[in-house]
């Protein structure tokens, strides 16, 4: 085959007999010429030749010629702008490189440029995946065309191909260009094992460790361990060591812990030095004691609420015989216990969760002290729940006691018996409590206003602190919640409630209303007024405070990279404090409002691969970059490179600082002619000359 200026000659057959009578006719001749060459001894080489060109003639030889067009090889270039390549100067040196790259490549016009920049979602990705588009945009191009393959990265990529392709790589040369430096330094904080859950009240234990590869070997580091509400906890710890730390669960639901270990000198980035964690606090037992100061219709179902819960321990005690009331019963024949109000009241007080008293008044059966021992309990930190009755309207009122200091509402000494539908109020309308309730309510009914049936009795209370969530008749104080030190008491003006649990008039959440009460009272964040909610949608952070004392709200929030930046929070028409923040990076933001709440989104996965190794690395392209014949550069130590195309079987990179690509000759055929080699007249003029010249020659010989 010869190749004139987009042209190529090549020489084909056009068989005058099928394969068959060819390969006959060839055995034959070949016979004879054996006859011959046994018999005559002379003349054979002639015989041979004039058979030769007769069979090439039976064969008709014909000249093929081919129309082709050269075709453009196709080389790819591949930037890298994950969240690892914003450290350090690797986003400037990217740009530099890529720029560069491109100048060189716009040069040569017979090279078809691709460009890929990827990910598209940029620092927001939690990892790097290139080769997953590269196969994409490598799709529509032949591997006859492929010239090679430049990816500009900090080599910290997340699928590179597990096996080397060999010289013949699909992609051609692969070079690396490292935008990074090989003496970076970082520390970073990876845990290893972390449980999802953990009990109340008891340890969990995290497992870490700290890899620092610096050349700071100081053997230890800060760890700051931070949860909500409570102070930070700094540790000494060895570096490049599996580590763990026990810390506690303090309440139900969830329970966010941050972890921070301290910075060295120029390191690459901190995003990496700390973790945020979510434990699902689950409580393993409720202790509820809840004292009925008579029986009475809802006694039954205070009893009922809380057995049906399989975590409530419930103590229960009702006072079914006043001591003053005197009857003809021997008292050896009476069956009931003795109320234990040392043992309840004193000894093992602090053992409960919550104490409720409902239509509790004095009966002279617990001293004074008990009820000054149940105001201490709720101010250092337990919950207490009144249900109040005509009791509490009377002279025997337990407001009359100790308890006055910590119950939210003065007995007025009225009780209206009239039916009354319960209300929210403003307050209510928003309060984590009830806000879903009565919203829930509505919807379910299709309404604007809640359908729920009536109470027919209402204590009189003054309000004197805390939080009117319900009002009765004559928007009157009904549910009232407060904060006392580090305890919280709630009080429900109304012995009621039952009604609604027995569907009077349609009834009412009863159940709901009650439970919410209690996880309040219990400090469940969730129903926590005066906790911040943070919400995360896509890269939105809603942040929303229903804090109402405070109307100037200031939160102080901290970016994964430690940036502190202040957010003002807008009112709204609900009553509550908010303002979104648009998330640039992933990772752990933290929010902060003036009490001290601190409240966590994490922005992308809660541990991303992206963040858990940043040093620039050429040790995850290596395999394929050798395998490929292609080389690693590193930008910043060896400069700019110089882009060439060399054959196939060349090397494709130089210790000049040069990066090759594979030069294909890739070509489409446009057309095909096929002529005849030799016209017919002359075919049989050379059949008849030879063997004209073998019947001469023969001839000759013999007269020799």
């Amino acid at each position: 085959m010869m190749t004139f200026g987009g042209q190529s000659f090549s020489i084909g057959f056009n068989p005058v007999f099928g394969p068959e009578t060819i390969l006959a006719l060839s055995c034959l001749g070949l016979l004879l010429l054996l006859y011959s060459l046994w018999t005559v001894k002379q003349g054979w080489l002639w015989r041979g030749l004039a058979a030769m060109v007769l069979l090439i003639v039976l064969l008709r030889p014909s000249l093929l010629e081919e129309e082709r067009n050269p075709v453009k090889d196709s080389v790819l270039v591949v930037l890298d702008q994950s969240a690892s390549q914003n450290f350090g100067d690797r986003a400037s040196i990217a740009a530099d490189t890529y720029a560069h790259v491109m100048q060189e490549l716009e040069r040569n016009n017979n090279l078809d440029l691709q460009t890929l920049q990827i990910p598209q979602d940029g620092s927001l990705s939690s990892e790097t995946r290139l080769f997953s588009s590269i196969d994409q945009a490598l799709s529509t191009t032949p591997p006859s065309r492929r010239a090679g393959l430049i990816i500009i990265s900090d080599g910290q990529i997340h699928d590179v191909p597990d096996h080397a392709m060999g010289r013949d790589t699909l992609f051609g040369p692969v070079h690396h260009l490292v935008t990074g430096h090989h003496d970076e330094k970082d520390r970073r904080l990876h845990i290893l094992q972390a449980p999802s859950y953990g009990i109340t009240g008891q340890d969990i234990t995290i497992k870490y460790r700290i890899d620092d590869t610096s050349n700071i070997n100081t053997g230890d580091a800060a760890l700051t361990f931070k949860q909500p509400s409570q102070k930070p906890r700094v540790f000494q710890v060895q570096t490049n060591k599996d580590l763990s730390i026990t810390v506690p669960v303090h309440h139900a639901g969830e329970n966010i812990y941050e972890l921070n270990v301290q910075s060295v000198p120029d390191e690459l980035t901190t995003i990496n030095n700390k973790a945020a964690l979510r434990v699902n606090g689950v409580r393993e037992r409720l202790k509820v004691l809840l004292v009925s100061g008579q029986p009475h219709a809802g006694g039954r179902m205070w009893r009922d609420l809380l057995t049906s819960d399989p975590n409530v321990d419930l103590v229960h005690f009702t006072i079914l015989r006043q001591p003053e009331k005197l009857d003809n019963t021997p008292q050896n024949e009476l069956a009931l216990i003795a109320f234990p109000f040392r043992e309840l009241f004193e000894v093992k007080l602090y053992d409960f969760d919550l104490v409720i008293f409902d239509r509790y008044r004095l009966y002279d059966i617990l001293p004074d002290f008990y009820f000054k021992n149940i105001a201490d309990y709720v101010r250092e930190g337990g919950a207490f729940l009144q249900a109040a009755g005509p009791d509490y309207a009377s002279e025997d009122s337990i407001f009359y006691t100790d308890l006055a200091g910590i119950l939210p509402g003065i007995p007025t000494g009225k009780i209206h018996n009239e039916a009354f539908k319960p209300a929210l109020s403003e307050i209510g309308k928003s309060h984590p409590v009830t806000a879903s309730l009565v919203w829930d309510n509505m919807r379910a009914a299709g309404r604007t206003d809640p359908q729920w049936g009536p109470w027919l009795r209402h204590i009189g209370v003054e309000y004197r602190q805390g939080d009117i969530l319900m009002t009765g008749p004559d928007k009157r104080p009904l549910l009232i919640l407060n904060r006392i030190n580090e305890g919280r008491v709630a009080q429900l003006a109304s012995d009621h409630i039952w009604l609604w649990a027995r569907g009077y008039k349609g009834g009412g959440p009863h159940s709901e209303l009650l439970r919410r009460i209690v996880h309040w009272l219990m400090k469940e964040p969730e129903l926590d007024e005066l906790a911040l909610e943070i919400t995360v949608e896509n890269r939105r952070i809603t942040i929303k405070s229903r804090d109402r004392q405070n109307q100037d709200q200031n939160i102080t929030m901290t970016k994964p990279d430690g940036e502190a930046l202040t957010l003002p929070l807008k009112a709204q028409e609900n009553g509550s404090f908010q303002t979104q923040y648009h998330a640039e990076t992933q990772g752990v933001y933290s929010f902060e409002n003036d009490h001290g709440d601190i409240r966590y989104a994490i922005i992308g996965d809660l541990n991303a691969p992206e963040f858990s190794a940043v040093t620039a690395t050429d040790d995850k392209l290596s395999p394929l970059v050798s395998a490929s014949g292609g080389s690693v550069q590193w930008i910043a130590e060896q400069g700019m490179p110089d882009i060439r195309t060399a054959g196939p079987n060349r090397r494709h990179y130089g210790w000049q600082g040069w990066i090759g690509l594979r030069q294909n000759n890739a070509y489409t055929v446009e057309g095909l002619k096929q002529k005849p080699l030799l016209p017919g007249w002359a075919m049989l003029l050379l059949v008849l000359g030879t063997l004209c010249l073998a019947w001469w020659q023969e001839g000759r010989s013999k007269n020799q």
